[in-house]
């Protein structure tokens, strides 16, 4: 009985996500139009075609177990991609609104590696080995793309803080600059 409980617990998390790879597969675009960084935007064009292969490992999964694997409306994923929508629709300009991308974008990897986390551990429990082997193929590339994201923040960051600093000295009088380089001095 409570095996039954937790395979059924087991499918509604694989439906979940399901779910939320497929509302990724229509928000990735978006976002790579959205970025200014060439890398940044070749990312999420990479992660587009990953995320495509998330969802054909979970149809796989659910084929094994005979399910169909919608149902389920992830609120969790929806609410990360509006935040994503909503970063895309701010004022923010080149680095500065790629680092805010960036960050929308770790939000999203975190949820989705806790979530194959989950999913992989339940599988493990029940035995299910060949799908234990499909979630875990997609949990390290979550996790992968989760340290290409960090890299490429420590570079955005850098930049959307140069950017700020240039833009200042660059509106500050002549005597501002005179009396801040002679405090210095």
């Amino acid at each position: 009985m409570a095996q039954e409980e937790l395979k059924e617990l087991y499918i509604d998390e694989l439906r979940d996500l399901y779910n939320a790879e497929n509302q990724l597969v229509k928000a990735l675009p978006k976002m790579a139009k959205a970025a200014a960084n060439e890398e940044l935007r070749a990312g999420f064009e990479e992660h587009l075609e990953q995320t495509k292969g998330h969802v054909s490992r979970l149809e796989q999964i659910f084929e094994d177990l005979d399910e169909k694997p919608t149902g389920k409306k992830c609120a969790a994923m929806e609410g990360l991609v509006k935040e994503g929508s909503e970063m895309i629709g701010e004022d923010f300009e080149g680095p500065v609104k790629d680092a805010g991308l960036i960050g929308a974008a770790q939000r999203v990897e975190h949820y989705e590696i806790a979530a194959y986390g989950t999913v992989r551990a339940f599988a493990e429990t029940l035995g299910e080995d060949k799908a234990v082997e499909l979630l875990n193929q997609t949990l390290e590339e979550e996790k992968e793309t989760d340290e290409k994201l960090t890299q490429l923040a420590t570079q955005i960051n850098q930049e959307a803080n140069q950017g700020e600093d240039s833009e200042s000295e660059e509106e500050e009088s002549p005597a501002a600059s005179r009396k801040r380089k002679s405090a210095h001095a």
